[in-house]
Formats: structure tokens, C-alpha cells, sequence
């Protein structure tokens, strides 16, 4: 997937990154105080899941969910890639932060343009 491989150090100093990272406190800075030092892992974890899912989006989209193997001289065929593979799981997981996110806002979301793009990538498939 082309040579992005950051280390955490890179990675928080890394643009895409603290973009997304502000977005998601800006959202989030309703969280009760209390809780707001339980959550900022969370924040940095979906930060981080954000912008790998969308440099997995492109690869996907260039490359397709598919990729082709062969084991020994005689075994081959297609199977699914593991771009693809690393994309459903972390998006499931991208989702089950920003629920338990959601989850602990006194109000819900706040009906910003940041909160309501983050609800509908959240409750609505891609392309409908």
C-alpha cells in the first residue's frame, strides 16, 4: 500500500492525521470532564482509523477487494485481498468507538457539519 508506514511519533506529528484528531474534539468536547481523560485514546484511536481507512478506500478502489495467490507449483486462484480483509474489520471497529463516543455525549451529537458528516458515515452505506 504504498511507503506510508508511519511510527506513533510520525504519525501525530503526521497532517492528516491531527486534522482528523481536531475534528473528532471538536465533536466530541462535550464529554463530561470525568470522562473526557477515559476517551482521549478513543478519540486518537478513531483519528488513526479515519485516515488509514481512507488510504485503504483508495487502494481498494485501484485495486479491488481481490488479489491472487498461489500456494506451491500446482494451487492457485483468487481470494479476498488483505487490504480488503483489514478494511472490514477496522471499519467495524471505527464504528463500535464512534457509538461509544456518541454514547457518552449528554446531548448526542452536536448538529454541526462535523457531527452530522460523522453520523452519516456512521448510519448510512456508502453510495446511498
Amino acid at each position: 500500500m504504498g511507503n506510508e508506514k508511519l511510527n506513533s511519533k510520525e504519525l501525530k506529528e503526521d497532517d492528516k492525521f491531527s486534522t482528523e484528531l481536531k475534528k473528532l474534539k471538536k465533536i466530541f468536547k462535550n464529554i463530561p470532564k470525568g470522562k473526557k481523560n477515559l476517551v482521549n485514546k478513543l478519540i486518537e484511536s478513531a483519528a488513526f482509523m479515519s485516515v488509514e481507512l481512507k488510504k485503504l478506500e483508495l487502494y481498494i478502489s485501484e485495486n479491488g477487494v481481490t488479489e491472487e495467490y498461489q500456494n506451491g507449483s500446482n494451487q492457485w486462484g483468487t481470494k479476498v485481498s488483505t487490504e480488503a480483509s483489514v478494511y472490514n474489520t477496522m471499519i467495524k471497529n471505527y464504528t463500535s468507538i464512534i457509538k461509544q463516543l456518541c454514547e457518552l455525549l449528554p446531548d448526542g451529537l452536536p448538529s454541526t457539519k462535523e457531527g452530522n458528516a460523522l453520523m452519516n458515515f456512521v448510519t448510512k452505506p456508502k453510495g446511498k
